[in-house]
């Protein structure tokens, strides 16, 4: 039996392995994560498994900025707003994280 994968990216998508913090009005507090990958249209982020997270929230995702980024554009972070499309709680990721796919707001 073959499994088919339907890919559903319209974006190509970079690894990048970069701290995040992740703002989930719900709970009203950050998360602390890393992302995994990233496109223009969103990005893989692993977080702690202890995450209130579904799919449909909206959050925000804080990218910080290293220092001399951060002198050159005029601040400490970028910061994006998007909606969960997926979370992988079944495959649970390296050092007890889960996985949260978050589609960029355009």
């Amino acid at each position: 039996m073959e499994t088919v994968t339907v890919e559903h990216r319209k974006e190509a998508r970079s690894e990048l392995a970069w701290p995040v913090s992740v703002w989930l009005p719900e709970a009203n507090r950050f998360f602390n994560g890393k992302s995994v990958n990233v496109s223009r249209g969103g990005v893989f982020i692993s977080m702690p498994m202890t995450m209130p997270i579904r799919t449909g929230l909206e959050v925000e995702i804080n990218f910080p900025r290293t220092m001399a980024l951060a002198r050159q554009k005029g601040q400490y972070a970028r910061i994006k707003s998007g909606k969960v499309v997926r979370v992988e709680r079944q495959t649970v990721l390296k050092g007890g994280a889960i996985g949260m796919a978050v589609q960029f707001a355009r």
